[in-house]
């Protein structure tokens, strides 16, 4: 067992945990932030997806002790009242059906909008291709990173 200090959302948090825990279920179990998923535990279906320092990154492959220091933030940290550009537009294409992958989704988004901010569709496809939707909302996801990224660049000054 560690203590492990990391950043979470803007708050400072301080867990004491096995240093080989995934990172995903120090967010779920820890510090109860469970809009953060767990799916495949491989790091390849995007359902732990969160942001380090705006890059998406699978929390399920971050060992905590790896965590130690680093600065995260999972779905319920981009916004508290879904107002974010991807979320709002995640809420006005419909895309979730099930919802379960959603917030994985939501912020590989961010993360790609943060590197690409007027993405192709070969970028967003690219992008998204990591992130499995077994409700296969896929257009409409493209759609709703359209309408994000149009958002976040009209709110650039």
């Amino acid at each position: 067992m560690s203590e492990i200090r990391l950043t979470v959302n803007g708050a400072k948090r301080v867990v004491t945990v096995d240093d080989d825990t995934p990172l995903v279920w120090v967010l779920r179990d820890t510090l109860a932030l469970t809009g953060t998923k767990f799916g495949c535990g491989m790091g390849v279906c995007g359902s732990c997806t969160i942001l380090e320092n705006g890059k998406a990154v699978r929390s399920c492959q971050i060992p905590a002790i790896e965590a130690k220091g680093r600065n995260f933030v999972t779905i319920e940290g981009l916004s508290r009242d879904a107002s974010h550009p991807c979320q709002r537009a995640w809420i006005e294409e419909d895309v979730a059906q099930c919802g379960f992958c959603q917030p994985g989704m939501i912020l590989t988004a961010c993360g790609l909008l943060r590197e690409h901010p007027d993405p192709s569709d070969q970028e967003i496809d690219a992008a998204m291709s990591d992130s499995v939707c077994r409700c296969g909302t896929y257009p409409r996801m493209r759609k709703a990173i359209r309408r994000a990224a149009a958002a976040l660049r009209a709110r650039k000054p």
